[in-house]
């Protein structure tokens, strides 16, 4: 085609979608003198819409500047075409845009976000963010996977050269050295107790689009230094008031799907920093507690209908306590001598509270609190467990300084701020309730029933010897015998002495039947060989057993 020197010529840059995204903007910006945001916006809209016109010059300049691209695009080996058409020819052949193609390759994250949002510059984009727990890791990405996943346009991995810091949606628009790298999508397995772990991305970007509105959904870990790693999720779109209600709708969706998910709920937990020994990173620990039934706890029976009463009938009237305005929070005390039974209690509540989240805090864990108060109201129903909760209950004169408050008060006050409906109950338990009386009684109401788990009776220390026995051969008399030589010890003494019982019958016997002789060999070694200490050990009573 000829063209008169006079005339007009609009130079048109075709997509191929192989010419590497970096030569492009290069191009654009060397041959066609724009700045470096422009040649990226351009290119952009050259992706998407399949072809854009770059400018409208004289016919001389615009051959010139044709040729030189040319030679450029020849001596580099790319496909790119640049094609000359008389001035206006091609408007109305780029006003609709083509649909954006999902094979276009990037290297860096700013050049797929400037694809993403065309024609936009960075100040016409806002960005707002949400921050999770790190624990609820899981739920998050069952959430993710729901709303953003299903059929995003385009998602990448991301590469975090800087660990120690947050991937913001403005680090990923970042250019030259500082520019954030695409890279495969980086999982790390989630244990919540199920046979598979669940895959949780470490980051990601997504570009979406809602209806003619294109949005991004940044995904990273939040660092604070000292603190948990928290979950971000970030979500840009185009300034004015769609985006703010997009932004708005998407995370009401979010948080909604991430307190219906059912990762953790109903299980038994507790906060957990490391991983495993099968490198998974957990965040949360699930614990596989084995079934207790009834008849394998062994109380006294007025003990056993207190707790049933106190915590398995409560619960099952919370939703009549509710209608008639009453609270349905409460809080149990468990005392009594080490090694009677609390812990054991407390595996059979978790079987026996179906669709209740337990949640086991150990002494050293009281730092957690807060993020465990959190969880525990995200999962309610809870029951939260606290053992040995006299370790935490200083005494003020012994603490750092005259205004560090005890953890037991902080526990009391985070009693103290739940609301009258939550539906989280307490588990308390003390080998030293003596301690804590003060405390308590100091606010009356946050303990609402104190039980007893005593050292066992005789009917008790009967059925324990026959509980633990297992496979033994166990006549009467042996029973009888065993029952009258424990008087004062406790049910772990027992279980002890079942086990020393049956070893003993190995090596002198047959590994089942248990003689008189098997049973005194065992109490001996418990009793007297190993000394008072060994009996304390062992799970015996302030006073003497009978044995002695």
């Amino acid at each position: 085609m000829r063209h008169t020197p006079d005339e007009t010529l609009e130079l048109v840059i075709h997509n191929d979608d192989q010419t590497p995204w970096a030569f492009v903007v290069d191009l654009i910006r060397s041959v066609f003198s724009r700045s470096e945001a422009e040649a990226e916006t351009f290119a952009a809209r050259v992706s998407q819409q399949g072809k854009a016109v770059c400018g409208s010059y004289p016919s001389a300049v615009a051959k010139a500047m044709l040729e030189t691209a040319e030679q450029r695009i020849k001596a580099a080996g790319h496909p790119l075409r640049i094609t000359a058409a008389p001035g206006g020819a091609e408007d109305a052949a780029t006003d609709q845009p083509v649909e954006a193609p999902r094979n276009k390759k990037f290297k860096y994250a700013h050049e797929a976000i400037a694809w993403h949002f065309a024609g936009l510059a960075h100040d016409e984009i806002t960005a707002t963010s949400r921050q999770f727990p790190g624990h609820m890791r899981a739920d998050v990405q069952v959430a993710l996977d729901k709303l953003f996943s299903a059929s995003p346009i385009r998602f990448f991995g991301l590469y975090e050269q800087h660990r120690y810091e947050t991937l913001t949606y403005a680090a990923l628009t970042k250019e030259g050295q500082h520019a954030v790298t695409i890279s495969a999508a980086q999982y790390q397995d989630v244990d919540i107790g199920e046979t598979e772990p669940t895959k949780c991305l470490n980051n990601g970007l997504w570009l979406n689009r809602d209806g003619d509105l294109h949005y991004a959904v940044v995904l990273s870990f939040h660092r604070e230094f000292g603190q948990e790693s928290g979950t971000c999720v970030e979500i840009a779109v185009p300034a004015g008031e769609a985006g703010l209600a997009l932004v708005g709708r998407c995370f009401s969706e979010l948080e909604a799907t991430i307190n219906a998910a059912r990762s953790y709920r109903g299980k038994v937990l507790s906060l957990e920093a490391e991983g495993d020994y099968r490198g998974r990173s957990r965040g949360v620990m699930v614990h596989r507690l084995p079934q207790v039934q009834r008849d394998a706890v062994i109380l006294p029976e007025q003990t056993l209908k207190l707790l049933d009463r106190n915590v398995i009938r409560f619960i099952e009237s919370r939703e009549a306590l509710r209608r008639l305005g009453q609270s349905t929070r409460k809080g149990i005390l468990l005392y009594g001598p080490p090694g009677t039974g609390k812990t054991h209690t407390i595996r059979y509540l978790a079987a026996n509270l179906p669709g209740h989240t337990t949640l086991i805090i150990t002494a050293g864990q009281m730092g957690l609190l807060s993020q465990y108060m959190t969880l525990a109201r995200l999962l309610q129903p809870a029951t939260v467990v606290i053992e040995d909760v006299d370790l935490i209950a200083r005494d003020r004169e012994n603490m750092g300084g005259p205004c560090e408050e005890s953890l037991l008060n902080v526990l009391l006050n985070e009693m103290d701020g739940l609301k009258d409906n939550a539906d989280i109950l307490f588990v308390l338990t003390t080998n030293r309730p003596e301690q804590l009386e003060g405390a308590l009684t100091g606010r009356p109401g946050r303990i609402d029933q104190a039980i007893e788990v005593p050292l066992p009776d005789d009917g008790c220390r009967e059925k324990l010897v026959r509980l633990y026995g297992g496979g033994l051969k166990l006549p009467d008399a042996i029973v009888a015998e065993a029952v009258m030589r424990t008087k004062g010890v406790s049910a772990a003494f027992i279980k002890e002495l079942m086990r020393r019982a049956a070893q003993t019958s190995i090596m002198q016997g047959d590994g089942e039947a248990v003689s008189s002789r098997d049973l005194a060999e065992a109490l001996d070694d418990m009793l007297f060989t190993g000394g008072r200490l060994n009996v304390r050990l062992l799970g015996g009573a302030s006073e003497e057993p009978s044995g002695y």
